[in-house]
This record gives C-alpha cells, sequence and structure tokens, in this order.
C-alpha cells in the first residue's frame, strides 16, 4: 500500500469507528427514552428495557462513584455502569494515550465535525494567537482540578455515600435526558455558542473546556504507545504539525509526550515518508498495521466493560416499581 493510500486507510478507518460509535450511542439514547416514556405514560407506552450504557453521560457522578469506592471498597449500585465506563475510558487512556477522545467520544465526534464543515465552508479554521491558546487550555485542568478538589479531596465518604443514595442520583441519567430534551433558552444559547466556537475554532470544546478530556489527556501521558519520529528519515516538511488537531509541533519532536496528544494518528497519516513517524511502542522500530492501534484501544475500552458486567457491576439496583415511583417525580427533584 503506497502512502497516500494509507493516509486514505487511517482517516477512513478513525471516521467508520467514530460514527459507528456515535451511531451505537444514539441508538442507546433513543431506547433509554422510549424506556422512561413508559412510566412516564403511567405504563400505557410500551416498555423496553434501559440500557445501562446511557450512564455514560454521567461522568461527575462516576467521580463520586469512584469515590465512594475508594474509601469503602465497595462499588455503589445504582449506577454502577457509570464507573465502569468511566474506569475504562481512563484504562484506554494509561494504555492507549488520550484515544478516547478522537476515536470514540460522541462530544468529540460532533465537535471535529463542525470544524471540518467550517473548514470547508469558510476555507479554513480561525486559529487564536499562540499565547492566549496556551492559557485558554489551562482552562480544562483548572476545571479537572476543581472537580479532583470538590469530589476526591474534600468530600468525606459519608458525603459520597449520601448523595449515591439520594433519589436524585437514582434518576441522574432522566435528569441528564430531559437536559437534552426539553432544553430551556440558555441552554440551547451556550449550546448553540460551544457550537459555533467549534465551527470557527478546531475542537473549541475539547481543546479548551473539557475536564473530562483533561483527565485523560494526564493519564495518557503514562501510555508506553506514543507518535515518534524517526529523525534520519525526516525531511521537515512540517506536514505532521499542520495537521495535528492539537497544534502540536510533531515535526520536532522525536516523541511526543504532551497530554494534548489524542493519538488521533492525523499526524502519522499526513507524513509522506514511510515509517518516519508511528504510533508505536518503546524500542519498537517497524511501523505496525494501522489497524493494530485502534484494534487495541477499542479491545481495552470494550474490555473494561465486560469485567463490569461479568462482575456484576453493569446493571441498576433499581426495581420496575422504583423507576414507577421516582420517575413522575423526577421534575421536582434537585429544586
Amino acid at each position: 500500500m503506497n502512502e497516500r493510500n494509507l493516509q486514505k486507510s487511517v482517516n477512513a478507518l478513525r471516521l467508520f469507528i467514530q460514527w459507528g460509535f456515535f451511531s451505537w450511542m444514539i441508538l442507546l439514547v433513543v431506547r433509554f427514552a422510549m424506556f422512561v416514556r413508559h412510566f412516564e405514560s403511567g405504563g400505557s407506552a410500551p416498555f423496553v428495557s434501559r440500557p445501562p450504557g446511557v450512564e455514560g453521560f454521567l461522568p461527575i457522578g462516576a467521580l463520586v462513584s469512584l469515590k465512594h469506592w475508594l474509601v469503602s471498597g465497595e462499588i455503589h449500585p445504582v449506577h454502577p455502569a457509570a464507573l465502569a465506563i468511566f474506569l475504562s475510558a481512563i484504562l484506554m487512556s494509561l494504555l492507549a494515550r488520550k484515544s478516547f477522545c478522537s476515536w470514540l467520544c460522541p462530544v468529540g465526534t460532533i465537535s471535529e465535525a463542525a470544524g471540518k464543515l467550517g473548514k470547508r465552508l469558510l476555507g479554513k479554521n480561525l486559529l487564536i494567537w499562540r499565547p492566549l491558546d496556551i492559557v485558554l487550555r489551562g482552562l480544562k485542568y483548572l476545571l479537572l482540578l476543581f472537580f479532583v478538589k470538590l469530589i476526591l479531596i474534600d468530600m468525606t465518604a459519608q458525603t459520597a455515600a449520601g448523595f449515591l443514595d439520594a433519589p436524585y442520583w437514582a434518576v441522574g441519567d432522566v435528569k441528564m435526558l430531559y437536559f437534552f430534551s426539553r432544553m430551556s433558552v440558555t441552554t440551547m444559547v451556550i449550546l448553540a455558542m460551544l457550537t459555533g466556537l467549534s465551527f470557527l475554532y478546531v475542537n473549541f470544546w475539547c481543546r479548551y473546556l473539557c475536564p473530562y478530556g483533561a483527565l485523560l489527556g494526564l493519564a495518557g501521558m503514562l501510555s508506553p504507545w506514543k507518535i515518534r519520529r524517526d529523525s534520519e528519515g525526516c525531511t521537515s516538511c512540517g506536514q505532521c504539525t499542520s495537521g495535528c488537531p492539537a497544534s502540536l509541533p510533531v515535526h520536532s519532536k522525536m516523541v511526543v509526550r504532551s497530554p494534548e496528544c489524542s493519538g488521533c494518528l492525523t499526524c502519522t497519516s499526513a507524513c509522506p515518508e514511510k515509517g518516519v513517524l508511528r504510533m508505536a511502542l518503546p524500542l519498537r522500530q517497524r511501523s505496525l498495521p494501522v489497524w493494530v492501534f485502534p484494534a487495541i484501544l477499542i479491545f481495552i475500552f470494550f474490555a473494561g466493560i465486560g469485567a463490569g458486567m461479568a462482575t456484576g457491576h453493569w446493571q441498576t439496583s433499581l426495581s420496575y416499581a422504583d423507576y414507577q415511583r421516582i420517575i413522575p417525580m423526577v421534575s421536582y427533584l434537585g429544586h
């Protein structure tokens, strides 16, 4: 396979995985909406089983659940899938960079698509002044620090248990569904602004504001997989750097260690020289087939989820009767 076809195959593979995962998420949300509708209608709408995967949209609650697990040694049974997905994404980063963000995250997929559409319509994406860009990137780490201090450091074991035992957490997934299906004008304006900024600036939310991505990026620094450059074969054409969505100076690095690297492989697919730039393990000299890295990261993610299922930490402990009682109360919880 020549280099041009290699570039196309890498990009096509990532797009296929991104949109395949995104479509799967949409199906989960639709199924969950049908599940909720059954209880909203008093049982007149058809009943479908609840898909635990929707708990992936509860990362803050998952952090509280992690705190509870660390201090008590027990995984809280109400939304265990939230913790299983959260830990799977962290494990994925520890072993395969911040690849969850660039290969699986549905928000990242939408943000990236908005940027590509903006470039197609405007001819280019805008760039923020470099010193300001560096400062703004720090915002997501400050947000991460805020949540880590608030939950992992300051929150007591009793407070964490109280939150997880409360009715509000029981319907946290329903509240999230309503957040998007019953949006206020303020919410719509904020989401429109973020989408518009992602249209103008590549991955605006991911780049500057996502604390989840900040956590995964820091974990990804420990990953043995890194972008590695062969200086002897490199022509310093800079195509890898210009193609990097995080604007990292790939062409001047022997090894890319930045927490901003999401393992998207855009730089490797942009490199015109065979085997000069690659995602590889330490001391690995030869390039691996393009499918190996994505196969590994997907395996890690679903192996983590499979471990949750196998150990009984996937399905919620809430019963049909529990949902029958609390879903009609959702609008009153948390006020």
